[in-house]
Order: structure tokens, then C-alpha cells, then sequence
């Protein structure tokens, strides 16, 4: 990058001016020593329209460690409007009209005006500049830990409050701010402005750029542990103009993490959301009169998940269960048993009719057993209920051959383990493609009826799971989903329970 200023080109046969003279009217130098304000004005205007400068060019001319350097900085961000938007709205605005190079402390200094701009803009959002720097640096590495090139795992949204705590001015960001922006980040990664070369040449990429563009363009992950965040398949997918199925209140509860492991105590309480089931995804937010907010908290995909009564749980009226493709559980309480019903069939239509067919499992040089891969975008095949046929009759048959391929019982424990978690999930597919074909047969049958009809042919509240002739499923990774026992078994209190042990004082229990 230019380190003093930049020529301008000007039309054939014109003789460039050279920037690092000093202008009539002021004493404007190359090294930013000295100089006035009206020079900074005009400097800031031409950086900021790119009139004789690249996009690449304007960062070096932000950060320098002076005082004109300093009024270049807060005359170019008085270009931006700020007010009234999130603080990543406006830091993705603003990335976008520049690159950001330089050393760390460099760019630093550059969000530092950021943040002293935001501030001014919006001097109610947070206490101080101060406040908003620190936030905005935050935010700059979570985004590469989430979407750089990172070995291991990634931040989580805990982690990410966590580390924030007493930040902000001696005291803790708000916990909903600070989640909102997370996912925001989490869901779409900040982006940069992409070098580009001149006029004449606009849309190819300049020569001496091609560096400083590779270097910027993030690249997909390679490790095991981040790819399933970089492929397409796997990347749950957000439309904002997808038809919305149904919204309501719902108490949640997250009963178990990916692959069945059982939630940590202290991450199972339930929260009360405003729930929008809208295309494949269910929104999570703080009230119905906040919609655009869908980000607030982490959204649940419901493409191949299955959502049933929670039979098993007693705590709570109206409960039921989703599982989703990756094998978490939640739990779901709703306001009526029509109101129940209702969320299980619809989730489980919505999944019937666009769940995209599962990819192979993939093969090693061991005998574990792998569960196939269950890509989200949106299924557009027309028979879609002739192919779910097809994998439950595929899963009934694999699943007979595997109950008569009974494992050596004196053979090793992992050899067990392995059989009995093949069979689980055989049951589960069974009777998750079982549940879809009878949905779609329905709707089928009703033709282009509303979903208000459709959910009416099907029944009352036990109809999700007992009035389609349904067999309830025992594959739970963490769930007995068997009907409660007849005879129920009562606790006495340890103040009620008796004891007929002889007290015996110690110094007679020798003469007994």
C-alpha cells in the first residue's frame, strides 16, 4: 500500500498533479505533519468518493499515529450516518467503503474513529466510545473465530458474553444486545470491500491487488471440526420472503445436544419465546411486535425433524418434543392441547414436504456406524411423497436384517454399543418417514385446502401421534417416550419415614 499520496490519473495527454506538493492553501504535507482543517475536509471528501484513490489506498491515510491524520479520519467518517442502526449494521457499512489493512494497532486506530462516530450518532445505545470500541473490536474477532480459518471449535454465544463481562465502562453489556449480535455474525460474516482497479479497467481486478484480494477472501475451512459450518448443504438456510406456517407463544426447553448428549443442569431451563415457524426454520423471539429481529435467538432448522407428544414428561401440560437432523431435543410447551397439536402437525408437514433426500454415510476402514448426512436446502422434487415411501420401506427391511443379525454376546463392548446404536436410529428413521408419508397422504387428499382444514380432517389433539394410526417411537437418544406406568409411586417424606434400628448408646453397646 502507498505510503504518501497517491497520483490521480487524469484524461490522455493531462500531466498528473502531484499530490505531495503543498497546496495554495494550505501547508499540507506528504507525512501528515502538519496541515489545517479545510485540507482535511478535502482530502476526506476525495477518499471518500474515490476521486484519484483506490479503494485499497484509503485505510493508509486513516490510520497514521497524527494529528492530521486524526482530522482525515473524523472528517471522512462524518460521511456515514449511523443513527438509529445496530451497531453491526453500521460496522458492515462501513467496512464496506474501504479496505481495512495496516498493523493491528493500526486498525485499531481506524475503529476507534469508528466507534467515536457510532458513539456520537447514537449516544444512547452505550454509556461511552470507550463502550463501543471495545464492543466493536469484539466483534471484529468473533468474526474471524467463526469464520476464519480456525483448528478447533468456535466461540459460542455463552463464551462470547462471557468474555464480555464488565467491559462495558465496569459493568456487563445487555445479554440480549449481546446475543443478537452474536448470531448476526454467526449467521452472515462481515465483509470487506473487494479491491477493483480504475475506470478504464473497472471489474477486473487490478495487478497489484491480487495479493492483498486472496489474502482478504476467506477461504473454506479445511478441518473436520469446521466443515460442517462451510458446506452448503449443511448451512441452515434464512429467507426472508418464505411462507410463514405458523406463530404463537412456546415455552422451550433444551433437553439434549447434538447427537443425543444430555444437556448440561444448568442450560435446562425454560424460556418463554414469541415462535415463528417460517419455511423450514423456527424463529425465536422476545415478543410478536419484534419481527425484524429474527437473530436473537440461535434459530432451530426443521428440515428431517421429527416433533411428537413428550408422553413421558409429567412436569408440564400441553409438552411436546422435536428432534431435529443433527439429534438435539427440545421441548416444547404450548398454551392448549389444540394449540400443541396444531405445532406438531405443521412442523412435521413442513419437514415432510421439503426435507431434502439424506446423503450416503460415509465410509471408513472401521466397523462404526455412521448416520448419514441430512442436507438443508428446501427439496423441490415433485414426488415427494413417493420418495419418502421409499426410505421408510429402505429402513424396514435394513432394520429387519439388523434385528436378525443379533451381535455375539460374549463379543466386545463396543462391537454392543455399535448394534444398539444402529438399531436406535433405524427405529427413529422408521418412524419418522412412517409419520411423513401418513401427513402427506392427508394433505394430498385434501388437495388445496387450508392448513385451518387439513389440521381438522386429522382429529383433535391426540391425533398427532395416535389418531394416523402412528406407533410411538422408543429410539429417544434421552427420551422414554413409553406410556407412563399404571401404578405410580409416591415419595414419603423423610420426616414421615420410620425406623425400627435400636438406638443404642455407645457406652452400653459393649454390654449387649
Amino acid at each position: 500500500l502507498c505510503s504518501s499520496w497517491c497520483p490521480k490519473q487524469e484524461d490522455a495527454g493531462e500531466k498528473p498533479r502531484d499530490l505531495e506538493a503543498p497546496q495554495p492553501d494550505g501547508a499540507l504535507l506528504a507525512n501528515g505533519a502538519s496541515g489545517d482543517q479545510q485540507a482535511a475536509q478535502r482530502l476526506a471528501a476525495r477518499l471518500y468518493h474515490l476521486d484519484g484513490f483506490k479503494r485499497s489506498q484509503v485505510a493508509s491515510y486513516l490510520r497514521k499515529n497524527n494529528e492530521f491524520s486524526r482530522q482525515v479520519a473524523e472528517e471522512y467518517l462524518t460521511f456515514f450516518q449511523f443513527s438509529g442502526q445496530t451497531l453491526d449494521r453500521a460496522l458492515r457499512s462501513f467496512l464496506k467503503a474501504f479496505v481495512l489493512t495496516g498493523e493491528t494497532q493500526e486498525r485499531e486506530r481506524i475503529l476507534g474513529h469508528f466507534s467515536k462516530r457510532y458513539h456520537l450518532s447514537n449516544p444512547d445505545a452505550f454509556p461511552s466510545a470507550d463502550a463501543v470500541h471495545t464492543l466493536t473490536c469484539a466483534l471484529m474477532l468473533l468474526n474471524t473465530d467463526l469464520h476464519g480459518q480456525n483448528i478447533g471449535r468456535s466461540m459460542t454465544c455463552h463464551e462470547f458474553v462471557t468474555n464480555l463481562d464488565g467491559m462495558r465502562d465496569g459493568q456487563n453489556f445487555p445479554k440480549d444486545q449481546l446475543k443478537a449480535l452474536y448470531y448476526s455474525i454467526r449467521n452472515e460474516k462481515l465483509e470487506w470491500a473487494i479491491p477493483a482497479c480504475d475506470a478504464g479497467l473497472r471489474g477486473s481486478p487490478c495487478r497489484d491487488e491480487e495479493e492483498l484480494v486472496s489474502a482478504l477472501t476467506p477461504r473454506p475451512p479445511s478441518t473436520p471440526s469446521s466443515r460442517k459450518k462451510s458446506n452448503p448443504f449443511l448451512t441452515l438456510t434464512q429467507d426472508a420472503k418464505a411462507t410463514t406456517y405458523k406463530e404463537g407463544q412456546l415455552a422451550r426447553k433444551v433437553h439434549a445436544e447434538a447427537d443425543g448428549k444430555k444437556t448440561p443442569w444448568g442450560k435446562r431451563g425454560w424460556k418463554t419465546f414469541y415462535t415463528v415457524l417460517k419455511g423450514m426454520v423456527l424463529y425465536f423471539l422476545k415478543d410478536e411486535t419484534r419481527a425484524e429481529a429474527l437473530g436473537m435467538e440461535e434459530p432451530i432448522g426443521v428440515h428431517h425433524a421429527l416433533a411428537e407428544r413428550a408422553s413421558k414428561y409429567n412436569k408440564r401440560p400441553h409438552v411436546f418434543r422435536l428432534q431435529t437432523a443433527d439429534w438435539r431435543v427440545f421441548l416444547f410447551q404450548a398454551l392448549s392441547a389444540e394449540e400443541m397439536s396444531s405445532w406438531i402437525s405443521r412442523i412435521n408437514l413442513v419437514a415432510a414436504m421439503f426435507s431434502s433426500p439424506p446423503f450416503p454415510a460415509a465410509v471408513g476402514s472401521q466397523r462404526k456406524f455412521i448416520r448419514p448426512i441430512l442436507p438443508t436446502p428446501m427439496s423441490r422434487q415433485e414426488e415427494q411423497h413417493q420418495a419418502h415411501e421409499a426410505c421408510m420401506d429402505k429402513f424396514s427391511d435394513e432394520l429387519g436384517e439388523h434385528q436378525r443379525n443379533l451381535p455375539d454376546k460374549r463379543g466386545r463392548g463396543r462391537d454392543l454399543e455399535e448394534y444398539r446404536l444402529k438399531k436406535e436410529y433405524l427405529l427413529y428413521e422408521k418412524h419418522r418417514y412412517e409419520t411423513y408419508v401418513k401427513l402427506l397422504e392427508a394433505r394430498l387428499c385434501g388437495g388445496s385446502e387450508a392448513l385451518e382444514q387439513w389440521e381438522a380432517r386429522l382429529g383433535g389433539p391426540d391425533s398427532a401421534d395416535e389418531g394416523l394410526g402412528l406407533t410411538k417411537s422408543h429410539s429417544s437418544p434421552s427420551l422414554n417416550l413409553d406410556p407412563p406406568p399404571t401404578g405410580v409411586k409416591v415419595k414419603r417424606n423423610i420426616s414421615e419415614r420410620r425406623t425400627v434400628r435400636k438406638i443404642i448408646p455407645k457406652r452400653n453397646k459393649q454390654l449387649l
